[in-house]
């Protein structure tokens, strides 16, 4: 076969470039669309609606993503993210009890708005290996928070997951989107993790 002229590969470079870039811009007014309507709508909003929202036809979402769980799944990660920078950036913080205590403040504040989040990453008893390691920093803050006397002696990095699970699925299932109520449920999360106060008092001997 004859070798194409220069001026056809130079063609053939320019057009596969820029199907390339086509793509990448596709995949991320996708991504950022499917953000913003699961926020508004939650995990009922459709393709259709995603698509919409990207301005791009629904065939286009689902050449990158065959099924709804596949997009969602897809958003998951992308919030795994922000949680493993968040994480990250409250392990390089000096004081352990702080850094979760702005932790917890910031998490409950991005679940308001993200069911993806809550519905597919912090429940999970089965935990994607992205998360693992952000879970094993967590629970070393909180190692260092306990060893401070900041924390009960007994609380565990599982504890503080079934707080703040149980308490923003809750608001969530109320359909509270206040984002002043969720951080006032942060503070208690962490209200009910601190040291244990002395218990109720021995009642004395009755009088006679």
């Amino acid at each position: 076969m004859a070798p194409l002229p220069d001026s056809a590969v130079g063609r053939a470079d320019r057009d596969w470039s820029a199907r390339r870039s086509d793509a990448r811009r596709n995949h991320e007014q996708i991504m950022a669309a499917a953000i913003e309507v699961f926020s508004e709508k939650g995990l009922t909003a459709t393709v259709t609606e995603v698509a919409a929202r990207a301005g791009v036809g629904k065939a286009t979402v689902y050449r990158s993503y065959p099924t709804k769980d596949a997009l969602v799944q897809a958003v998951a990660e992308h919030q795994i993210r922000w949680v493993d920078a968040r994480v990250a950036q409250a392990a390089a913080q000096e004081d352990p009890y702080l850094a979760l205590r702005d932790f917890l403040d910031d998490l409950f504040q991005r679940l308001v708005h993200d069911p993806v989040l809550l519905a597919e990453v912090m429940p999970r008893e089965e935990l994607r290996a992205a998360t693992m390691s952000s879970l094993e920093t967590l629970e070393r803050i909180v190692v260092a928070a306990r060893d401070r006397g900041a924390l009960r002696a007994d609380v565990t990095v599982l504890d503080l997951r079934i707080l703040s699970s149980g308490c923003a699925h809750a608001l969530a299932d109320l359909g509270n989107r206040d984002p002043q109520v969720w951080r006032r449920f942060a503070g208690l999360v962490l209200a009910a993790l601190g040291p244990a106060g002395p218990g109720p008092a021995e009642p004395g001997p009755s009088p006679g």
